[in-house]
């Protein structure tokens, strides 16, 4: 009666126990190439250029390059692919987009105090889809472990009390009281157990807290159905200024805002013999939005009229972010030759309080050769050490047990981008190439990502009309869950974008 009643009050408030992990920190901690379409040409290698309005993304120093005020709108046709391999079985799916992903602009001032070292100043502005978390994932096969061994593995030290009705109690108030007072382990549990998936070891017993599961061992028949969306927007707000005519230095201050939902279904059928269940559907649903606030601080030196080098450091992103996850779990088994269809929706949204990931700090290092108006070269390194993703607050003990994770599984990661154009007349041919390490010490969880790119723009006086195409892949590994079913599939993530940028420049 006492837990009715407390849910009563407490089913909308904050759940106080959270479910996050490094996946959630990295997501939000990654960018993809995204800009104007001369940007993703040259592959991102904008560090020591400016002069292009997503550069400031890069260098906050490249609007004192300018020259004329200007402003560009792009837009991008994204196509992701992820084809999975798990026990042999080889799957694919797709998925392709339309996206409005930067828009900016740029207003150079030359200083008319001839006498002053600070020749010029610029204001800018860019907007920047800075990630596109349209994704889905197909994966099919014949495992050897079940997900009655992911449900054992969360209801192993929940008492057997917890999860029984009492008077006057429903099957939504308990799941909901589980989780506002034990956490989403004892709601799992609970989903399990009145599924009939598993049982206690001792039934009589209400302090039990050990668990077997239903279903018997041998081979089991797994699809799993993974299904995201959602954007990270990045604002930037920009100021630089050029001295001597010799070196410009700049800052950025940004407004970082997402939302992304997720929603994932994994079915597993079996036939063995001894198997009580032999059929199970589990969806999970999760929604997260936050936002978060950066600086970047950058400078590009024209070390000669052939030769620009530029520096940039990215303070970390402190994001607060606030995350609801619903469940519903089916199920069927077989006992005397009758068979019993379950269907538990609790039809409980589970709110957990906000809660902070702080994201790596960068530092990048660049170069660029300028051929006078034929052309241009350009290098950027940049390292960000994701082992130093903190999660608060750091007195949570299971946020406590996040941050020594990033320290021991996550490391370092450097990557390069090189970029290349070439002019002729009123036209532009470019190219690009990136490289960037797994941030994980295992890299099997994530590997190496590698992209090529190359477009090309026109030149027609006051307006520029640009486009190209990247092309990004990466191989990692998809666990179906965290514990107990943690088979892996692999994964080969290939991102192929189509971009088309429109420039207006006032001469």
């Amino acid at each position: 009666m006492k837990r009715f009643y407390f849910l009563l009050i407490t089913i909308i408030s904050i759940t106080s126990i959270q479910s996050q992990n490094l996946i959630d920190a990295l997501r939000y901690s990654t960018e993809n190439l995204n800009g104007t379409a001369r940007f993703n040409a040259l592959s991102g290698a904008f560090g020591a250029l400016g002069g292009d309005i997503s550069s400031i993304a890069i260098n906050p120093a490249g609007s004192a390059v300018f020259i004329n005020s200007a402003g560009s709108v792009t837009l991008s046709v994204v196509d992701k692919k992820n084809k999975s391999n798990y026990f042999g079985t080889n799957t694919e799916a797709s998925s392709t987009n339309l996206k409005f992903n930067q828009a900016g602009f740029v207003f150079p001032f030359t200083n008319p105090n001839k006498g002053s070292v600070f020749k010029k100043f610029s204001l800018g502005f860019n907007y920047i889809a800075s990630n596109n978390y349209d994704d889905d994932v197909f994966i099919a096969g014949t495992g050897n472990a079940s997900i009655g061994e992911f449900f054992v593995a969360q209801a192993n030290g929940v008492s057997l009390d917890l999860l029984q009705l009492q008077e006057n109690e429903t099957t939504s108030s308990l799941y909901g009281y589980l989780g506002v007072n034990e956490g989403v382990s004892a709601q799992n549990a609970f989903l399990g157990y009145h599924g009939f998936v598993i049982d206690p070891i001792d039934a009589e017993n209400p302090e039990n807290t050990q668990y077997y599961s239903n279903i018997a061992p041998g081979s089991f028949n797994q699809r799993y159905a993974y299904s995201s969306g959602g954007h990270n927007r990045k604002y930037t707000f920009n100021f630089a200024t050029e001295i001597n005519n010799i070196i410009s230095i700049g800052i950025n201050l940004n407004s970082n805002n997402f939302n992304y939902r997720q929603s994932t279904f994994l079915n597993e059928t079996n036939n063995n013999s001894g198997s009580l269940v032999n059929y199970v559907g589990f969806q999970n649903d999760l929604y997260a939005y936050g936002g978060g606030f950066s600086a970047q601080f950058g400078a590009i030196a024209k070390v000669t009229n052939l030769l620009r080098l530029g520096f940039t450091y990215d303070t970390p992103i402190w994001y607060n972010i606030y995350e609801e996850t619903t469940q519903i779990l089916e199920t069927t088994r077989e006992v005397e030759g009758v068979v019993y269809n379950e269907y538990i929706n609790p039809r409980i949204v589970n709110v957990f309080r906000k809660y902070e990931i702080k994201t790596p700090w960068k530092i990048a290092a660049s170069g660029a050769f300028i051929f006078g108006k034929n052309g241009l070269i350009s290098i950027d390194y940049s390292y960000k050490d994701y082992s130093s993703i903190r999660f608060s607050p750091s007195q949570d003990p299971s946020f406590a047990t996040q941050n020594i994770a990033a320290e021991n599984q996550l490391k370092g990661s450097s990557a390069i981008k090189i970029g290349g154009e070439y002019r002729i007349n009123r036209m532009s041919l470019r190219g690009g190439y990136q490289y960037e390490e797994s941030p994980y010490n295992n890299s099997t969880a994530r590997e190496d990502l590698t992209g090529y790119s190359g477009g090309f723009g026109f030149y027609l006086g006051s307006y520029s009309l640009d486009f190209s195409y990247s092309r990004i892949q990466q191989k990692g590994a998809l666990q179906l869950c965290n514990v107990g079913l943690t088979d892996s599939a692999s994964i080969n993530n290939i991102r192929n974008s189509y971009t088309f940028t429109v420039i207006y420049k006032i001469n």
